[in-house]
This record gives C-alpha cells, structure tokens and sequence, in this order.
C-alpha cells in the first residue's frame, strides 16, 4: 500500500487563508518551550506526540481541552505546523489516518513565520 502524500501549504496561502477564514484551525505541534519563544497569532498548541489522542477526543471534550470547536472530518481548513516542517508533517499524518484528508502541514513552520513576519 503506498503512503499518501503529505499535503502541504505555503506560507503564502496560509496568510491569505487567516485573512479571509473564520474556521481555520492551526495546530501547533512543537514543544511547550518552543511555544513560549513565540507562536503564530490564532494558534492551538497540539503537542505533536498527543495530536492522535485529541483527534480521538468527543466534540465536547475536544472544546473543553483546546477552547475551539473539534473539526468536522471533511474541512478543508485544518493546518498543522512545528518548528521546520518535519513535526508538522507527522501530525499531518496522523490526521490522516484519523480521516481529516484535507488536513494540510505548514512546511515553512515557525521559523519560516518568524523570519518573514519579523519576530
């Protein structure tokens, strides 16, 4: 069986996705010390070792853990990201194989962002 393609997003698209959606989520899947460096605004941290775990979670539990709405399985507004892309593809993956096919990982990851956005 061959492994599905990660899908990816540039740093391009996610800007332009931030600016016009109100139901992207952003999951940030790096270390806790990672995150209180510096995050990308509107982010939920994910630790990428529990994103199986929070996907698995009831809708209510899942709002109650993170503060946001557990994701419908078919959007298309679900996006990953680390540091510089490997965490975030892991994540991806998993996502995958919990069914959110749409779900994409932010190759450029924080570092990209913080270079571009000038943090």
């Amino acid at each position: 069986m061959a492994t599905p393609v990660t899908k990816e997003i540039s740093y391009e698209d996610l800007k332009a996705l931030m600016e016009k959606s109100q139901n992207l989520l952003l999951f940030d899947v790096r270390s806790q010390e990672e995150v209180d460096k510096g995050r990308i605004p509107g982010s939920i941290h994910v630790p990428v070792d529990t994103v199986e775990a929070a996907l698995a979670l009831e809708p209510e539990e899942f709002q109650a853990k993170y503060g946001v709405i557990k994701p419908p399985l078919d959007t298309s507004q679900l996006v990953f990201h680390c540091q510089m892309g490997k965490r975030g593809g892991t994540a991806t993956r998993k996502a995958h194989e919990k069914g959110y096919l749409n779900a994409r990982n932010y190759t450029g990851g924080y570092k990209e962002w913080s270079e571009r956005e000038g943090h």
